[in-house]
């Protein structure tokens, strides 16, 4: 008799769901970010020459890692994970920075960084944590729309073909998308339960299905693959220590740290658990790890995949065994090449039509966060007017930042990090420095 109020005792985050229902949640959350977590060494190896043999070894070691972080980060270890509903890939923030690094030293010298960077986010961790008081709604509701606002270029991107596709643009790829888009919300709206909550998942299913016989599809790749690919410790060689590009990326582990506390706070928001100081310790401390474990296993940093964010909130299934599902197969897919590249096969349309979804759902999540702040001075309305607006500038025009140094490149290219420095920044002027005292007749500003 003493089963039934344990359970009830048990938060969503922690529930452990069917067999079933943990594999279809947590390969929809694959599915979700698997075009994201390819394109940081697509677009590295790519810019660097690699071959395509090497190439395919940075994907499959990038996948490994991405589920070994996204396992850390679930399941957590001693002081290491959030335990959190949250999925991991390499940052795009360090993609300039990594790109320069490597036309110079090559992949040794990114690596050289990128263990360094992993080993300061680590040691910085305690420290950041005890920053959380300057994350109230107002910040943490700007940066959670923010994301959600800057991935939907993304989403974009993917129902026009893809970046670089011939077909860019193309009618047939819009329209793919959008029937996707439109399945998704029949599902959710008319399907069972269950089926509505994988509704992502099924519409990605049935937009493949659909794209094969109209040629949108190519799984040349799959027989070319092989069956099985284990990345080993510094297979491009041993790691080069060189000044530079280890200050270059210090700056984007600290914008790591920021985005990455940023989606923590979305998800605490979502799932109803709170991401207190520890607990933000210890999920930027994985992150640490992650990253350090990127360098010895040849792929590059990692930080939350704000993607998956939007799924959480999306499906509402909060459990972070489901991500960790997840993880674990994209562990399998690392192991398996063979797997990785018939996931690789979806469309990237299909992929567009889904995120459109869920990138809008996270931009909404940061609408209901930004309901609980009261608006009667103008000063919060001031913060969150300028901080997204902000934010949006290198989301609308990329290129504008492209005189300025390399470090503030790394820092403000980003809309999310950008967003989220100004929200801090201009939370502190208005609501935690002194304010300057009123003159005697009151009239002070």
């Amino acid at each position: 008799m003493t089963e039934a109020p344990d359970r009830a005792r048990v938060h969503p985050v922690d529930e452990r769901l069917p067999p079933a229902q943990l594999a279809a949640f947590g390969l929809q959350h694959v599915l979700a970010m698997y075009a994201g977590a390819v394109a940081v060494p697509l677009i590295v190896g790519g810019s660097l020459g690699l071959s395509p043999a090497d190439l395919a070894y940075l994907i499959t070691a990038d996948l490994l890692i991405c589920g070994v972080a996204t396992l850390l980060q679930c399941v957590g270890w001693w002081r290491f994970g959030v335990r959190l509903p949250i999925m991991q890939g390499c940052t795009f923030a360090a993609v300039t920075p990594m790109v320069l690094i490597g036309q110079d030293g090559g992949l040794p010298a990114i690596y050289g960084a990128v263990i360094v960077t992993g080993l300061a986010i680590i040691l910085l961790a305690p420290l950041f944590g005890r920053l959380l008081r300057f994350f109230p709604p107002l910040v943490t509701g700007t940066v959670i729309l923010i994301i959600g606002l800057s991935l939907l270029p993304v989403a974009g991107e993917w129902s026009a073909g893809g970046v670089g596709a011939e077909d860019f643009g193309d009618p047939d790829n819009l329209a793919l998308a959008a029937g996707v888009l439109v399945g998704v919300l029949l599902l959710q709206r008319y399907a069972p339960p269950f089926v509505a909550r994988i509704a992502v998942l099924a519409g990605i299913v049935l937009g493949t299905l659909v794209a094969i016989p109209l040629g949108h599809t190519d799984f040349g790749g799959v027989g070319d693959a092989d069956w099985i690919g284990i990345s080993t410790p510094f297979h491009f060689g041993a790691p080069e220590f060189q000044l530079g590009a280890i200050l270059s990326l210090l700056v984007v582990g600290l914008v790591i740290m920021t985005e990455t506390t940023g989606d923590f706070i979305a998800v605490g928001e979502l799932t109803g658990r709170e991401v207190t100081p520890e607990r933000l310790a210890d999920g930027l401390r994985a992150d640490g790890v992650s990253t350090l474990l990127g360098g010895v296993f040849n792929t590059f940093p990692y930080t939350a995949f704000a993607q998956n964010v939007g799924l959480v909130g999306m499906t509402r299934v909060r459990s972070r065994w489901v991500v960790a599902v997840a993880g674990g197969i994209l562990v399998v897919l690392g192991l398996l090449p063979k797997l990785g590249a018939v996931v690789a096969a979806i469309p990237a349309p299909v992929l567009g039509g889904a995120g459109v979804v869920m990138f809008g759902t996270v931009a909404a999540s940061g609408i209901r966060t930004l309901g609980k702040v009261d608006f009667g001075n103008g000063h919060n309305l001031a913060i969150v007017a300028v901080s997204v607006g902000v934010g949006m500038l290198p989301v609308g025009v990329p290129e504008i930042y492209a005189e300025f140094p390399d470090w503030f490149q790394t820092v403000m290219n980003s809309g999310i990090s950008a967003g989220c420095v100004t929200a801090i920044s201009l939370n502190l002027l208005f609501h935690h420095l002194p304010s300057r005292p009123r003159t005697a007749g009151g009239a002070g500003v």
